[in-house]
């Protein structure tokens, strides 16, 4: 199979930008090259491809960001320690917030906002040596996977720009795929690390439950299914990521230590597995024709590799799965945007989403919240019965191709009716259900070039498990991901 070329009117990027993260940071820290000149060749990257895509917004100024490049080269020249992200210019996702630096969220409500405080692992990209140089765009608030706002426009698919390239962080991946930056940083709670990795033809891994700590926010004890992680173009440079964003914070009480090093686990290679391979759920899931083959293609270049599947139909209650987790995410989300709602020069500013939210969430009773928690726990169950048996789980990252980006959410998928503007992304609450780590594998494109990716979910706190097989894929693959 051939990897499709993209539709945007760009040249191949220079080779400093075609580096992967990992042979960027070495050659910097062994001075085969400088800072400045590895951000001024993502900075010119940048400034010839992002106005046709709209992937990065609130791009610091150039001179700006050349000055704080120079003094990383005047400390590395004069042998000051330096961490494993040193000299990488990182642009933040924009649900993150950033010290100095707008945070949007995607909403007009905060199109002004400069945090004076760094998210917990923006904290740590910044101690690790990266130099920060904008923000990737976001839907607002991350509702949907469909990256548009009021604020900045939408975000165009890096392979095609009549379409989407998903979300909610979708920005962060189509600047990876069409190389502006080397690594990035995103966020999942329906799938945001994940379906936009796959219709950009990226990796993307949604970590465990408490690896990566989530905050400061005002609640740190409730759901937790909403976790940040790392998106890459290979294993490698996330994982290199991963190992900075990922240990316990006091603040954040349900994270833990990392159990080694991510990167370093990476050298072994995996010896092989056994994959449960979901499919539809028995046709429970309305799917794409042309999605189950390619991923289905996938899994027999798994099985070369040593990781053999099988069909499994797990004794579930699909829809009262999917029903917890909407529940849950109103408990959740909905509760939080619901002090924008209550002021009423802010109420009009809110897309119709996130108004559905807060209006169900404040429906909800706390028997219903329990009950849906209680079908959590006991789908926590049922994957560790399958984990007995199986080493790995396979799903569609996805339960449709890339659409029109006009189009704010599929109102039918395989000719079911979608009841909500999320319904039609239920495959990726699986994983976040269960507080599983989960990578998008690219699985190749359909006959119309779009892109498409397969969830492989592991273990709870399985992660270089998932990691290392991922990576066993990832060298059987006949293309390189990007675009």
């Amino acid at each position: 199979m051939t990897r499709p070329r993209t539709k945007h009117a760009v040249q191949p990027a220079g080779d400093i930008c075609r580096m992967s993260a990992v042979a960027l940071a070495a050659a910097i820290r062994h001075k085969k090259l400088s800072v400045r000149e590895v951000v001024t060749a993502f900075l010119d990257r940048i400034e010839a491809v992002n106005p046709l895509v709209n992937a990065i917004v609130s791009l610091r100024d150039r001179g700006d960001i050349l000055r704080e490049a120079d003094a990383a080269d005047a400390r590395r020249q004069a042998g000051v320690e330096t961490g494993p992200l040193f000299g990488l210019p990182i642009a933040i996702k924009d649900l993150a917030s950033t010290t100095g630096l707008t945070t949007s969220f995607g909403s007009p409500i905060f199109a002004d906002f400069v945090p004076q405080e760094d998210d917990f692992f923006v904290e740590r990209i910044r101690d690790a040596g990266a130099i920060i140089i904008g923000k990737t765009n976001v839907p607002e608030f991350g509702l949907g996977s469909n990256t548009y706002n009021s604020v900045f426009g939408p975000t165009l698919n890096a392979f095609d720009p009549a379409l989407t390239a998903g979300g909610s962080s979708g920005g962060a991946a189509v600047a990876l795929a069409l190389d502006m930056v080397p690594v990035a940083d995103g966020s999942d709670f329906g799938g945001s690390l994940r379906n936009p990795a796959g219709w950009n033809n990226v990796y993307g891994f949604r970590p465990s439950q408490g690896l990566v700590p989530g905050g400061p926010d005002p609640e740190v004890f409730h759901a937790q299914m909403g976790v940040d992680g790392p998106m890459g173009r290979n294993i490698s440079d996330m994982a290199l990521l991963l190992d900075v964003q990922a240990g316990y914070h006091p603040r954040a009480p349900l994270s833990y230590e990392k159990p080694g090093a991510f990167l370093e686990g990476l050298a072994t290679a995996a010896t092989g597995g056994r994959i449960a391979w979901l499919r539809d759920l028995g046709g429970y899931l309305p799917i794409e024709p042309g999605i189950l083959d390619l991923c289905e293609a996938a899994l027999n270049r798994f099985a070369d590799a040593s990781f053999p599947s099988e069909p499994l139909l797990p004794d579930v209650d699909f829809e009262a799965l999917w029903q917890a987790f909407v529940t849950l995410r109103q408990a959740s989300s909905g509760c939080a945007l619901k002090t924008h709602y209550d002021d009423p020069a802010k109420r009009h500013l809110l897309k119709p989403e996130a108004i559905w939210e807060v209006e169900n969430a404040m429906r909800l009773t706390a028997p219903q919240i329990r009950a849906s928690s209680v079908i959590r726990t006991s789908w926590h169950r049922t994957l560790l019965s399958i984990f007995d048996r199986f080493d790995l789980i396979a799903l569609p990252t996805a339960q449709v191709f890339p659409f029109d980006v006009g189009t704010h959410w599929p109102r039918e998928v395989a000719g079911r009716a979608m009841d909500s503007y999320h319904r039609w992304m239920q495959v990726s609450a699986f994983a976040t259900l269960g507080g599983c780590p989960a990578v998008n594998v690219p699985v190749g494109f359909d006959d119309r070039g779009r892109p498409m990716g397969m969830q492989l979910i592991g273990r709870p706190r399985g992660d270089l498990a998932v990691l290392k097989a991922a990576a066993a894929y990832e060298a059987m693959l006949p293309w390189p991901a990007g675009a």
